[in-house]
């Protein structure tokens, strides 16, 4: 008879049969009823332990975080009508006052610019999803445990506001905040949004990029250093060994999922168990999300701000492309401009699917000669695609053929054209955060999704992509039809390949998360004699895991 690793107790909460049952239903059934409970039965042994190891994961940063920073909450100060009955609690400060001071240094703080709120700032109000979430990340703040959360929204959901609250928090408490994005040009993106919205409070930001002068790093550096800037934003160059905060409480790590985990731990050491925020663009179905980010709570912008233009998306095929063509030229002739995504680099002699570098010679000699046409791809250096994005943003390019390089974070508005060819060879995921990189400017925007002969199922794929704009929602479609390999986390995050579990199966896996952590409460670390079997068992699984 084969032990088995689970707990009794689990067991029966579970109602699993036994193990060395399940292994010899699975491949002996008596019939299809037992066969089933026999594939329960192991895929929750996966998913359980999976849940267990991302226990561990918290608990051992949580634990070596224990004497992090608890951060009173001055909800007058973000909300234009504070919540009342959250004003009730302790950990709210009920009437204005000064920060500590004393935390950061007398440079930090002089006076604070506005007696206004920071919602009554904004030339928005919080969407109701805004307003939840920030209450959310607030309520982490205020523990002196360290905040491990991740923050999830859709194209053009208002997570940069929603992390600018967070980091005046942070800064009325005396801390300073840090944002590390994985581009100099998000990075000076958030530098510039983030700047304005928090210039009321007379709060310093800096920025640090890979490609500054020498004089402006300096400077940037040694305004962190002694507390005169409160929010530092950048990219790699944060972590750099030069660059020193005089008090670290708030990390925020943009687009997660483009840095390893050596990078986001050296920004979080630049602080003393700083809280810590992680945000994509990029929607995660419910149940990918509880365990590609069981270490992390979750929160979720599920609500776009009102008002904005729904973009039009036509799928078109063989010779009905040239109407993309044909919206291009207008768009352009009217002062605006266009992106056009293709799958490849260069040519292959084994995939039929159109390459950047050969259609941007083709469109600029035979279709577009009196326009100008630039060209980015993942093959470049750093600062090349720096420089092309850069003169796309300044409008000294009309179209930028690329490949997938510009899926995350670039705002163009006036950007209103995205021709996606090949859109088969996509999954809906990426094409939607495709079709965000336009709209976000006052003019009617349009995305192309081209395609020559696709299969049933990619057919499919791009009827729900045309009728569907909720990133949410196509997100659970293309887990449906595609698997959870085509989501960037997934395919990042070195975490261990399921074999009989589903990720798609939305009870088991929160089944498997709240009893990981009704276990975990009780008996951390599983030191009890009884939980050993099932401690080596996690390990075991988690091995390659935790090599990375």
């Amino acid at each position: 008879m084969i032990p088995d690793h689970l707990p009794t107790s689990i067991r029966e909460d579970g109602r699993l049969m036994m193990l060395s049952r399940a292994i010899e239903q699975i491949h002996y059934p008596d019939n299809e009823e037992m066969r089933s409970l026999a594939h329960r039965r192991l895929a929750f042994d996966e998913l359980f332990v999976l849940q267990l190891g991302m226990q561990e994961k918290r608990a051992r940063w949580q634990h070596e975080a224990k004497d992090g920073s608890s951060f009173t909450r001055y909800d007058h100060r973000i909300f234009a009508e504070p919540d009342q009955e959250l004003s009730s609690t302790s950990k709210i400060a009920k009437k204005v006052s000064q920060p500590d001071t004393q935390l950061l240094g007398s440079t930090l703080w002089s006076v604070i610019a506005t007696d206004k709120p920071f919602e009554s700032t904004l030339p928005f109000s919080f969407t109701p999803a805004q307003r939840r979430v920030i209450t959310e990340i607030f309520g982490d703040l205020g523990k002196r445990k360290p905040m491990c959360r991740l923050l999830q929204g859709d194209v053009g959901a208002g997570k940069t506001a929603v992390a600018a609250s967070a980091l005046l928090l942070a800064t009325l408490n005396g801390y300073q905040g840090a944002i590390m994005a994985p581009t100099e040009l998000l990075a000076e993106q958030h530098a510039r949004s983030i700047s304005l919205m928090l210039e009321p409070f007379g709060i310093q930001t800096v920025l640090l990029t890979g490609s500054q002068r020498q004089r402006e790093r300096n400077a940037a550096r040694q305004a962190l250093a002694s507390g005169q800037a409160a929010v530092a934003i950048g990219t790699h160059a944060l972590i750099q060994d030069d660059v020193l905060f005089q008090s670290l409480g708030l990390v925020i790590v943009d687009e997660q999922h483009r840095f390893g985990v050596e990078q986001r731990d050296a920004l979080r050491q630049k602080g003393l168990h700083p809280h810590m925020l992680v945000m994509t663009a990029t929607p995660i179905p419910r149940t990918l999300a509880l365990t590609l980010y069981g270490d992390l709570d979750v929160s979720v912008i599920d609500q776009l701000p009102p008002g904005r233009q729904k973009i039009i998306t036509r799928w078109r095929t063989g010779a009905r492309s040239s109407e993309a063509y044909t919206e291009i030229a207008q768009q352009v002739s009217e002062g605006r401009q266009a992106f056009i995504i293709c799958p490849l680099i260069e040519e292959s002699e084994t995939l039929t699917a159109k390459a950047a570098t050969s259609e941007y010679e083709r469109l600029q000699r035979d279709v577009f000669p009196d326009l100008r046409v630039g060209l980015l791809h993942g093959a470049m250096k750093p600062a090349e695609k720096d420089q092309i994005m850069h003169r796309f943003r300044d409008h000294e390019l009309d179209i930028l053929v690329a490949t997938s390089v510009i899926e995350v974070g670039i705002d163009i508005p006036n950007a209103t054209v995205m021709v996606i060819e090949d859109a088969d060879r996509f999954g809906l995921s990426q094409l939607h955060q495709f079709r965000g990189r336009v709209g976000r400017g006052k003019h009617q925007s349009y995305c192309y999704v081209l395609s020559a002969e696709a299969s049933i199922q990619a057919q499919e794929r791009l009827g729900v992509f045309q009728d569907t704009d909720d990133g949410f929602k196509l997100s659970e479609e293309d887990l449906r039809l595609r698997g959870p390999g085509d989501f960037v986390g997934v395919r990042q995050s070195g975490m261990p390949e399921l074999r009989i579990a589903d990720f798609g199966d939305t009870v088991l896996i929160e089944q498997t998360r709240t009893l990981a952590e009704q276990l975990w409460s009780s008996d951390p670390y599983l030191r009890k004699a009884e939980h050993a079997p099932l401690r080596e068992r996690m390990y075991l699984f988690w091995q390659n895991f935790m090599a990375h």
